[in-house]
């Protein structure tokens, strides 16, 4: 009999397209969709949908769900106009770059109606990347129109 913590099973991501339960692969697996080693990857193949794992995770818990080419391009689009009102954050205020980017996500959950305790980028589907790109490109916008605005201090 086993005594102490109870141990967590490990993590195993379903496809959110098919269904089809995941698997792990590594860099030289026959799945592996990169030339270089990213590290090891929850892939469903039928779907070309896959996501990375923690860095230092000796389970290989997924960083989020699985993206699919529409969603990645999604996230990579989210990310690039996220990225510089976070540095316009951490040169404002003097906060670090995590600080910034958590008040940042916290301030885009609100805006598409996402909890903000569990949204991150790795979380976030299609359509609610698509909402947080446009909330991001309206708030810039509305930034160039009235640059003497301080509606970014609400973040």
């Amino acid at each position: 009999m086993r005594v102490g913590r109870p141990v967590k099973p490990l993590p195993h991501p379903d496809c959110d397209y098919c269904g089809a339960l995941a698997t792990l692969a590594r860099a030289g697996d026959e799945a592996y969709p990169y030339r270089d080693d990213h590290g090891p990857l929850w892939i469903c193949a039928p779907c070309q949908a896959w996501i990375g794992t923690f860095a230092r995770s000796t389970r290989n818990v997924p960083l989020g769900r699985l993206a699919d080419a529409r969603l990645r391009e999604l996230k990579v689009k989210l990310h690039a106009a996220l990225e510089p009102l976070v540095q316009a954050k951490v040169r404002r205020d003097g906060c670090n770059v995590f600080e910034a980017r958590s008040k940042g996500m916290k301030w885009l959950a609100q805006a598409i109606g996402v909890d903000p305790d569990k949204c991150s980028i790795h979380t976030l589907d299609a359509d609610q990347c698509e909402r947080a790109i446009a909330v991001v490109e309206d708030f810039e916008q509305a930034r160039e129109n009235h640059p003497s605005d301080s509606a970014a201090d609400d973040r």
